[in-house]
């Protein structure tokens, strides 16, 4: 399925994980879509905005009200704008405001107002992705119709191994195709 002329959102949250947000943006770049990114505070204290600026050609959005190109917020425009939303990394935080309508930055207040599909790829440790609220919070965003790209096993930064590494970028890019070739 071609991705050509696809306008999507990729909302990073903070976690380590994020580097690997950078190859996927790229490869949907490459691919022809229309990529915007949203970062919360937290996402930027493990990569900076520049890096998604240049593989976007975009700016990258971090606030609700400070652009002028969004006079009503930009949760409202960038909610407008894209088909389809996908928060990777997606923390424990993001899913838990998510699933019970919490909205205190630009890309929880985002999620609330988008219409379109939604994909969400967690990362966390293994004990937080095992936490019966998270396990709880990852059903509510099933049953909401969210799509879960499901974390994978392996090495996690915090130098243990077990289920919470994000999936890698190719999987959540051939979700995401999924979401465009069923819609």
């Amino acid at each position: 399925m071609s991705l050509v002329a696809h306008e999507i959102v990729v909302g990073i949250t903070g976690g380590i994980a994020a580097f690997k947000t950078a190859a996927l943006v790229s490869k949907l770049v490459q691919d022809g879509v229309g990529v915007t990114v949203v970062m919360t505070e937290a996402a930027c204290r493990f990569i900076g905005p520049p890096t998604f600026e240049a593989l976007t050609g975009r700016p990258v959005y971090r606030t609700v009200f400070d652009n002028a190109e969004f006079p009503l917020g930009a949760h409202i425009g960038l909610a407008e704008r894209a088909r389809l939303l996908c928060v990777a990394p997606a923390t424990a935080d993001f899913i838990a405001k998510a699933a019970h309508g919490f909205a205190d930055d630009l890309l929880s207040t985002l999620y609330l107002a988008f219409q379109g599909d939604v994909l969400v790829a967690p990362a966390m440790n293994t004990a937080m992705w095992e936490a019966p609220a998270v396990v709880r919070n990852v059903a509510q965003l099933r049953e909401d119709g969210v799509t879960i790209v499901d974390p994978g096993e392996g090495w996690l930064s915090c130098r243990t191994k077990g289920s919470g590494r994000m999936a890698e970028p190719e999987a959540i890019r051939a979700a995401i195709a999924g979401a465009f070739a069923s819609g």
